[in-house]
């Protein structure tokens, strides 16, 4: 009897490695650990060098990922945390200022894309939104308004970037919208795509 109990064991616990591998259920690994913040294009700067208010100012992150401020142009700002950007502006105005102090504050927030998360089909309102920590599948519908009517919510997938590969997870969003399924509600990690797709009748 017990060898019968643990052979089923088995075969439960291969058909659900075989559903995980697949991309037809959703694994939650739980929230991603909060990284440093990085710095990207369409991000807003505000840069304070103590003692100097002349050339302290706050720019825009431009597309192409530099900056320019005051004896201070084309700084490669994206894909940098505040503090490297602080150090790195530091020895550009050591030519001019001397031991100078800066400090970085990031006042609005885009990201780099690799911190994004993108939403694509059949959202109200399809976008790409800085990734925020302990952010959910619940936070990204509500920040784009949720499903459209022509969605078929229970066949979205997430795509993520797993150990430089892409996977794919199937998640239910209809059920959590319409039914109020918490269990449904899953973790997001910073570069997910969520895609929804159109419902054929």
């Amino acid at each position: 009897m017990l060898f019968k109990w643990l052979a089923a064991g088995a075969i439960m616990l291969g058909a659900l490695g075989g559903c995980a591998s697949s991309g037809n259920t959703m694994v939650d690994a739980g929230p991603a650990p909060a990284p440093d913040y990085l710095i990207g294009p369409g991000d807003n700067v505000s840069i304070i060098v103590w003692r100097n208010p002349e050339v302290s100012q706050s720019v825009p992150v431009r597309p192409d990922g530099k900056i320019t401020t005051p004896l201070v142009e084309d700084l490669e700002a994206s894909g940098k945390t505040p503090t490297v950007l602080a150090r790195d502006i530091e020895k550009a105005l050591a030519k001019y200022i001397q031991q100078p102090v800066v400090t970085v504050i990031v006042t609005g927030f885009t990201g780099t894309y690799g911190e994004q998360i993108r939403v694509i089909g059949q959202a109200a309102r399809p976008q790409a939104l800085p990734y925020r920590r302990d952010m959910s599948l619940m936070d990204v519908l509500i920040a784009v308004g949720g499903v459209t009517e022509f969605a078929a919510g229970n066949k979205a997938t997430i795509i993520r970037n797993v150990d430089g590969k892409q996977q794919q997870y199937r998640v239910r969003l209809n059920d959590l919208i319409k039914e109020g399924d918490i269990s449904a509600n899953v973790s997001m990690r910073p570069g997910d795509i969520l895609v929804i797709p159109e419902s054929f009748f």
